[in-house]
């Protein structure tokens, strides 16, 4: 029987208390489906995108595990977390610090763009809990700094993310330098396709796979819809228009490229909209007083590429706007989930031209519920819609053309053709005619 209540997990009554100093007292889906038998010991591999309740869902376990066998000395890490982003990592570790207020648990970051000397206290005392990125992790496991033996539990957040980052390899090596830990969790926004599943088959052992629909639960909290623009300024036009709106009080507005995150800022704070953000190559302290401005309120407006998004945790985001379409259904996912956190409503809205219909039809398809399209009277586009067939699905019958094509294709002997048996061919090399 599923939880409802945390107090039906047999927590500690002092990560209780933390949850309530939090204001929370009913565990999400993927909390109430992973606790359980993380709890017991089993590795996990969930299934959750980001604004679901993944953190809690695998930290409550491993500080239970770290209060139920406390050790009786000191000595180096006995979880470690690996996250793809140093914002996520901090973010993580302010999270386990939270849920671990009233106990003695140390938690500890390594990540890169901090000076190697900050990083001291993590060799030096004692630690319960390090959040990490790879590369300075393997860093420092190279140089023998790091001692991988005493970890019990490893846990990888975003998995998928790290993949299309490739840190694949990364993580592998740290699987074999914590080889002897009892358990591992892996969280992914989608467990959909070959490459998540075969990376969990190598680092997991006989997982229980728990998966949180976000389309059933987590999403009714978000509202979303798309406008149709005819290009990018009349889209630049609707998104000033909308940003002005009373009720768009903080926002992440998502671009692909860097150069339109510089743009688009600039365009907008010649609109007289107050604007920040983030991009790929800022410097860390750039990022941190970039997310620090947003987080106390100075700003309230962000512009941000995917990549440089990753982990963005910020409780009262009200506003997604997809200024650009994301070339995926599944990073889709990812953008929306900056809004409507914690039990928080939010809304994400997409800003549409011609040519990214046929992503709004993938979007739809993998959400199993098409968006919505709204109009703002004064801000009307002067072209025609796309036809509604032309949904970025093939018909029956190009399906079955393409089926006929590949099975001639398949039954043609192949000839190779090579460039020396046409070049040069002189009377001599002629076949002679056959003498009668």
């Amino acid at each position: 029987m599923t939880a409802t209540q945390f107090s039906e997990l047999e927590l500690d009554e002092r990560l209780i208390t933390a949850l309530r100093d939090k204001g929370y007292d009913r565990p999400t889906a993927i909390q109430a489906e992973a606790i359980p038998p993380a709890m017991d010991g089993r590795d996990v591999l969930g299934s959750a995108p980001t604004g679901t309740g993944k953190t809690a869902a695998f930290l409550l376990p491993v500080l239970q595990h770290l209060l139920d066998f406390p050790r009786k000395k000191s000595g180096p890490p006995r979880v470690l977390i690996l996250t793809p982003t140093r914002e996520l990592a901090m973010q993580v570790a302010d999270q386990a610090r939270e849920l671990a207020a009233h106990t003695s648990l140390d938690v500890a970051t390594i990540t890169g763009g901090v000076a190697y000397m900050n990083h001291a206290e993590v060799f030096s005392e004692n630690q319960d809990i390090v959040v990490a990125t790879t590369g300075r992790l393997l860093q420092y496991i190279k140089e023998e700094n790091f001692d991988c033996r005493a970890v019990e539990t490893l846990i990888l957040d975003e998995a998928d993310r790290m993949l299309d980052m490739g840190f694949a390899q990364d993580i592998e090596t740290i699987s074999a330098e914590t080889r002897w830990r009892n358990q591992t969790l892996l969280f992914s926004a989608t467990l959909e396709g070959e490459a998540i599943r075969e990376f969990a088959e190598r680092i997991l052992k006989e997982p229980v796979e728990v998966e949180a629909d976000p389309s059933r639960r987590e999403r009714k909290k978000i509202l979303q819809w798309y406008y149709r623009a005819d290009d990018v300024k009349h889209k630049t036009a609707l998104l000033v228009h909308l940003l002005k709106q009373p009720d768009v009080q903080k926002s992440v507005i998502f671009v692909r490229k860097r150069e339109r995150v510089h743009e688009l800022a600039a365009w907008l704070r010649e609109a007289g909209i107050n604007t920040c953000y983030l991009e790929g190559e800022m410097v860390q302290a750039k990022r941190n007083e970039a997310v620090k401005r947003m987080m106390d309120g100075r700003v309230n407006v962000l512009v941000a590429t995917d990549v440089a998004a990753r982990g963005l945790d910020i409780l009262d985001i009200t506003h997604v706007f997809n200024f650009d379409m994301p070339r995926t259904a599944d990073t889709y996912l990812h953008r929306i989930g900056r809004t409507g956190r914690a039990g928080r409503k939010g809304t994400a809205i997409s800003l549409v031209e011609a040519h990214d219909h046929l992503l709004l039809g993938k979007v739809g398809r993998y959400l199993n519920e098409p968006l919505k399209a709204r109009v703002i009277d004064e801000l009307r586009p002067t072209t025609k819609p796309p036809s509604e067939k032309s949904n970025g699905k093939p018909s029956k019958k190009v399906l079955a053309k393409r089926a006929e094509d590949k099975l001639k294709n398949k039954e043609k002997a192949k000839v190779k053709v090579r460039h020396r048996d046409a070049k040069n061919v002189g009377k001599r090399r002629q076949p002679k005619a056959q003498s009668e």
